[in-house]
């Protein structure tokens, strides 16, 4: 089997506290040697040299929140589109959000979406399954058998769990398999027929809100439950600067939480609405400055663990209606990592070791999966990334089969050059 060298690359590794320039060989799919020289070659076959010189070279990128349509939803992204998306991003793995049709609550549906991807052969996704069944809210799925089946965690995806005591019991019964739920935090209640965040733009706007107190008291629910019953609760999507004030003194009591905050969320805010454009349409709804701020702070200190795509394709017919009918939801695979680098490391929010711990090792550790580290022996999973390429955002050159970013025509720094899948190189960008 041939070997890879990566030469002459900035070794960003969270997992073992490394930045510096060296050599990387990669031998049999996993990682095997540093300080390499260029001239050593491989002991099993022919190497291929991949001259990194100015670029980060990055264990491979996780994200643990993406929809992939499929099954069910093709028409706005299957399980092989969603997975290219994946690798244009740099994502090297993914974990698939359960809003499928059918839902992923049987061990049928999680070994589909298994099959499905190993089919496309392009980075390794990981199934969520549901908490309920039929992400009803109403009766628990059976987690021990999707648990058998490769389910990696449990969600009802963008269906938060309602009712306190189906919630309690689910964290009770997950802690005989250590996984953790995936929550997401609305109170349908109060977030109501709303279309964006409650405030002076929506007053202004005249459209129906949804207060940041819908996220922030099911937040508040969640951490309790998960308190008493020492359950593993992981907050998706976190917007909210109560929400996040919540979680940090959770974090500051020992409670078993984590939380994870999108791109968009730290990016973009509620101004964005004054266009009507319902590709900013999204739940949780892009928020006030004051916001986006607690956003950046939370990931400066800890509070925000994990930085996750919440990638949601909706075909181009369903986002050209009206605001008020038009679905939630933003394709995010492709721009997540500029992002990251535009608006968290160039600015100095974050330095390259921690944006990458929140794309690589704390996702991994979250779902518990061996992946995210460079170390060796560990399977050769590799995002390389030019830090300083510019590009202009166009959807109509994505491989995500959905168009709906809030993104488009925005001039960002960074992206993936090559990503490289258990030592095999599964994407290359064109010069």
């Amino acid at each position: 089997m041939s070997g890879i060298l990566i030469t002459n690359g900035r070794v960003v590794d969270p997992s073992q506290s490394m930045d510096r320039v060296t050599n990387i060989l990669i031998e049999e799919g996993k990682i095997a040697a540093y300080d390499v020289a260029i001239d050593a070659g491989s002991t099993n076959g022919t190497t291929t040299t991949l001259d990194a010189s100015g670029k980060i070279v990055a264990p491979g990128l996780i994200d643990m929140h993406a929809h992939l349509g499929e099954p069910g939803g093709e028409e706005d992204e299957t399980i092989e589109s969603g997975t290219k998306a994946a690798l244009s991003g740099g994502f090297t793995s993914i974990a698939c959000a359960p809003n499928t049709n059918p839902p992923i609550d049987t061990q049928g549906t999680v070994q589909f979406v298994k099959q499905q991807a190993a089919d496309a052969d392009n980075c390794n996704v990981y199934p969520i399954a549901c908490v309920s069944k039929n992400r009803s809210g109403e009766e628990l799925a059976e987690m021990g058998t999707l648990v058998d089946a490769g389910a990696v965690a449990f969600s009802d995806a963008c269906s938060p769990v309602s009712n306190p005591e189906l919630m309690r019991r689910a964290l009770e019964y997950l802690l005989m398999f250590d996984k953790p739920l995936l929550s997401h935090p609305e109170v349908r209640e109060l977030s109501g027929d709303g279309v964006m965040h409650e405030g002076l733009v929506s007053t202004v706007l005249a459209l129906p809100g949804m207060p940041a107190d819908a996220e922030a008291v099911m937040t508040s629910r969640d951490i309790s439950l998960a308190e008493s019953t020492g359950g593993r609760i992981h907050m998706m999507h976190i917007s909210a600067a109560g929400s996040i004030d919540l979680i940090r003194r959770a974090k500051s009591r020992g409670v078993r939480i984590t939380a994870e905050v999108s791109p968009q969320h730290f990016s973009l805010t509620d101004e964005s609405l004054r266009s009507f454009d319902s590709n900013c349409k999204i739940n949780p709804p892009l928020r006030g400055q004051q916001h986006v701020d607690a956003c950046i702070a939370a990931l400066k200190d800890g509070t925000l663990d994990v930085i996750a795509s919440d990638h949601q394709p909706q075909a181009v017919e369903k986002k050209m209606q009206e605001l008020d009918q038009a679905p939630f939801g933003v394709i995010a695979l492709e721009t997540t990592l500029a992002l990251v680098i535009t608006k968290l490391i160039r600015p100095g929010h974050l330095d390259w070791l921690t944006a990458l711990e929140k794309l690589t090792i704390r996702p991994a550790r979250v779902l518990g999966i061996s992946k995210g580290t460079l170390q060796i022996g560990a399977d050769a999973d590799v995002t390389i990334i030019d830090p300083d390429e510019t590009w202009i955002v166009d959807p109509d050159h994505f491989f995500s089969k959905s168009e709906n970013t809030p993104f488009g025509g925005e001039t960002l720094y960074g992206r993936a050059r090559t990503v490289i899948v258990s030592g095999a190189v599964k994407f290359e960008r064109d010069a």
